[in-house]
């Protein structure tokens, strides 16, 4: 019997060239440190800016309204923000080379939010805090701040202390452009001011889709707090900003509408077809049914689907400026007690929170959850329960 020694060459070699794959397929971002001479409305050298004047330009921080956070990598870092009047900040850059379709990637920025940033309202054109939490979403796209995919996203940032946020995404296309963008929480009812401290962009890392790593929080080493008089990089001269282009999700892409999508354009006018309440003989204790109104399961928030008709009670309210209502949120019978008032309250005070970011006053707004306490169907089939889990408004008064 012949004894084989193992070939310890191969193995080690196939253990290399696997390594190397990976290694090789790492994309490296510019200027991942967002180097660049401190100042307002310019995006960093390397990166550009997909709003332009139309929807605003990054700021290269520290030094500029109000921000002193000291950098955690280099000297400086780039800050965004979101805006009362519906706009944003993002940046972008074209890739080395590209994320690949069905590949699996891991990337981690160092993120905060300053509390004491100050700008002017773009609504009401007095300087205001811009210190609502905010957060990061990673886009890719195959074009300058072309959103075609939303790849992953961190939660709230509500820290004003550096942390590092881990992202992990897998693409279902293959994209050749890569997003930073500042949004607002989710769903989105009404646009507020808030703002984002970014830095430190690691490696775009490629990873084996079987390697299970959970998005995580790390805590990063504050830097010391120098003067903003240090701060004084020498980089190479910025590129010129790209002209903007459509901030909505390119239709050909994998994002589909839900409650993660901001209000979009065409749901900002009344929805005529759907509650046509100025055609009704209003009395009060009439009692109408909010059609077309859409939740999560099992939670209150509002689907995007649900801003033409909640835009149309509006409209109505504000032009029978007497009337006020009740809105009443009701259950089937498939949750405990508890759970089905709770969640029943909490989806008409939902209706109620947009009413009154809309502008309609809280006095003329009673809200209340009956839970499955008053069905107008049998709860034994599945058309019956999908009428009783509703939301229905009550006259109360049409005098105020």
């Amino acid at each position: 019997m012949t004894f084989r020694m193992p070939n310890l060459f191969l193995v080690f070699s196939l253990l290399f060239c696997a390594q190397a794959t990976f290694a090789q397929g790492d994309i490296k971002l510019r200027n991942a440190s967002f180097e660049d001479f401190p100042r307002c409305c310019v995006p960093p050298n390397g990166w550009y800016a997909c709003g332009g004047s139309e929807l605003g330009t990054p700021d290269i921080q520290p030094g500029s309204f109000d921000v002193n956070l000291p950098a955690v990598n280099g000297l400086t870092y780039v800050g965004m923000v979101t805006r009362d009047n519906d706009t944003w900040e993002s940046i972008s850059q074209r890739l080395p080379r590209p994320l690949m379709s069905g590949q699996c990637y891991t990337f981690s920025l160092k993120i905060a939010y300053s509390d004491n940033l100050i700008s002017q309202s773009r609504v009401r054109r007095v300087n205001v805090k811009y210190d609502t939490p905010i957060k990061v979403r990673i886009w890719g796209g195959n074009g300058y701040c072309n959103r075609s995919e939303l790849l992953d996203e961190t939660p709230l940032i509500s820290n004003t202390e550096w942390k590092q946020y881990n992202f992990r995404f897998k693409p279902k296309r293959s994209f050749s452009y890569f997003i930073i963008e500042a949004f607002y929480r989710t769903p989105t009812i009404v646009p507020y001011n808030g703002n984002i401290l970014v830095d430190d962009a690691s490696v775009i890392e490629l990873i084996p889709c079987d390697e299970a790593e959970e998005p995580e929080v790390v805590e990063v080493e504050q830097p010391d707090d120098p003067s903003i008089a240090d701060v004084s990089p020498t980089p190479t001269p910025p590129e010129r900003s790209r002209p903007r282009t459509d901030p909505s999700p390119d239709p050909g892409g994998s994002t589909s509408v839900n409650e993660d999508e901001r209000i979009p354009e065409e749901y900002s006018k009344p929805s005529t077809n759907i509650l046509k309440l100025e055609d009704k003989e209003i009395a009060e204790g009439q009692v109408i049914r909010i059609e077309r109104l859409y939740f999560a399961a099992d939670s209150s928030n509002l689907n995007t689907a649900s801003y033409p008709v909640l835009n149309e009670i509006y409209y109505f309210l504000r032009k029978n400026p007497g009337i006020v209502i009740e809105i009443a949120g009701h259950t089937n019978n498939r949750c405990e007690d508890v759970f089905c008032n709770e969640l029943s309250e909490k989806r008409a005070l939902a209706v109620s929170y947009f009413l009154q970011q809309k502008g309609i006053p809280s006095r003329r707004l009673r809200s209340r959850g009956y839970g499955k306490s008053d069905p107008v169907a049998s709860n034994t089939t599945k058309s019956g329960r999908k009428r009783n889990q509703r939301v229905e408004i009550k006259i109360l008064s049409l005098d105020g």
